[in-house]
């Protein structure tokens, strides 16, 4: 085989990695925001805010909204917080189109695209809910699309939460400081998909594929300073 030959059949053979990996994160993330959106739709619709339903002992769809971060926190100003979640989704989406052809390892994909579908689930919340749904007081459930309007403007609608797994509690012994005597339950948070998808996501780079991230990191940096060094040969010639 001639160099040329060479030469192409490499060329070949990166753009079909490429396009697998675009499916890969294409397909994980339609299909974990499909679940997560889905899923949110039908407690909206279906259960009244704070209805609490036991699926087991240990785990329960209860229905809440929030305007903050994941598990319900509440940190930074919600238009803040819903232009921080779009932009850092169009980051790691120019991330991942940088080293599609990079020796990296297919779960590195994996974790990069449950981070972006999990971003992206709660983007929908924010930013198209307020609009869609109205909000009732209880027992009362929520309609979509109402005839009154939503119950809020764009970029201004709540996360919806569901996900509690209440897998143990107890009362600390009254001698210990502080705490004694209160009531302590594990797990309290009530979270959706896309927050488990992100947790999964960050957990999976943390863990396992932080070698890949240093690779993809180091080549993006690599790439940017042969660029750099082009264009100052350019204007020096």
């Amino acid at each position: 085989m001639t160099e040329n030959e060479n030469m192409q059949a490499t060329a070949h053979s990166g753009r079909s990695v490429a396009a697998t990996r675009i499916w890969l994160v294409t397909l994980i993330s339609i299909g974990v925001v499909l679940a997560d959106q889905i899923l949110k739709i039908w407690v909206k619709t279906n259960f009244y805010l704070g209805e609490d339903l036991p699926i087991t002992s240990w785990w329960h769809l209860k229905f809440i909204e929030n305007n903050g971060m994941a598990f319900g926190l509440e940190l930074w100003n919600k238009l803040v917080l819903t232009l921080g979640r779009i932009g850092a989704v169009a980051l790691f989406i120019w991330f991942v189109s940088r080293i599609l052809k990079s020796a990296l390892r297919a779960g590195f994909f994996v974790a990069l695209a449950l981070i972006i579908a999990g971003a992206a689930g709660n983007i929908f919340d924010c930013v198209f809910y307020g609009k869609i749904f109205n909000n009732p007081m209880p027992p009362e459930v929520a309609t979509i699309f109402p005839p009154n309007g939503g119950y809020a403007g764009w970029f201004e609608g709540k996360v919806v939460d569901m996900m509690y797994f209440p897998l143990f509690s107890f009362y600390w012994p009254e001698w210990l400081p502080i705490v004694g005597g209160q009531y302590y339950e594990f797990f309290q948070y009530i979270f959706n998909i896309a927050d488990a998808s992100i947790c999964v996501g960050v957990g999976l780079l943390l863990f396992f594929y932080s070698s890949d991230a240093s690779k993809a990191f180091a080549e993006i940096g690599e790439r940017r300073k042969n660029k750099e060094e082009i264009k100052r040969n350019g204007r020096t010639k």
